[in-house]
């Protein structure tokens, strides 16, 4: 007979509107790592690493502490594929919008929205791994950095100005330094007048804010010669 609530397969949390909430009905054991995930994201992204734990994501979940224990050891371990996930859902989504683009314009400008995109739809996904209480922990520091490395792989490919691969890597650090800052300014911006744009208002919001950074990074990245 099947258990419902066992089973450590990685899942990759819900990146669409936040569903988190407090059932107490029995779930399949991928639907409830699914929502813990989701849970854990939503407290981490409002509250912080160091202030949530492991008994508040229980309880806002609906569950039992030593239930959560079976599907995460620790609160790092929590952490960590959430971390992991969404660094793969955001990779993967920049590699799709640059592989569909026609040009090397619009290949810079479909990352930049895709990348955007994300930071309008969700931001709690992002401010976990941005946001400004990322946990002061080498294994956690590392796995962010892992982020903003896989994502100026993608964008290294894009600068082809005959540069050689430690010229080319800086460069793509500076543009996703860019991104993340402007992403920053523009959530704290938010917070303090609308709220989460959803929907078509989320992508035209972030195709206007992706031409802005374009236009800025196009023209730098124009310019670029060898030493």
């Amino acid at each position: 007979m099947q258990h419902s609530d066992r089973g450590h397969g990685r899942k990759r949390p819900n990146l669409g509107p936040s569903t988190a909430h407090a059932p107490t009905k029995r779930l399949p054991a991928d639907r409830r790592r699914e929502q813990l995930l989701d849970v854990a994201l939503k407290l981490f992204a409002s509250r912080g690493f160091k202030a949530t734990t492991m008994e508040d994501i229980a309880e806002a979940a609906g569950v039992t502490k030593p239930l959560l224990y079976q599907h995460f050891d620790s609160k790092r371990a929590l952490y960590l594929e959430l971390a992991n996930a969404i660094a793969d859902s955001l990779v993967e989504t920049i590699g799709k919008a640059v592989a569909d683009a026609e040009g090397p314009h619009q290949q810079v400008a479909g990352g930049f929205a895709a990348y955007l995109q994300l930071v309008l739809t969700r931001a709690d996904a992002f401010n976990l791994l941005f946001g400004s209480d990322v946990p002061n922990d080498p294994d956690l520091s590392r796995a962010v950095r892992g982020v903003k490395s896989s994502i100026a792989e993608a964008v290294d490919p894009l600068i082809d100005a005959g540069l050689d691969e430690d010229h080319r890597r800086m460069l793509a650090y500076a543009v996703v330094g860019m991104a993340e800052g402007a992403s920053l300014h523009f959530l704290a911006t938010r917070a303090r007048s609308e709220g989460v744009a959803h929907g078509s208002e989320a992508e035209e919001e972030a195709t206007k804010l992706a031409a802005r950074l374009t236009d800025l990074a196009w023209a730098g990245l124009r310019s670029v010669h060898r030493d």
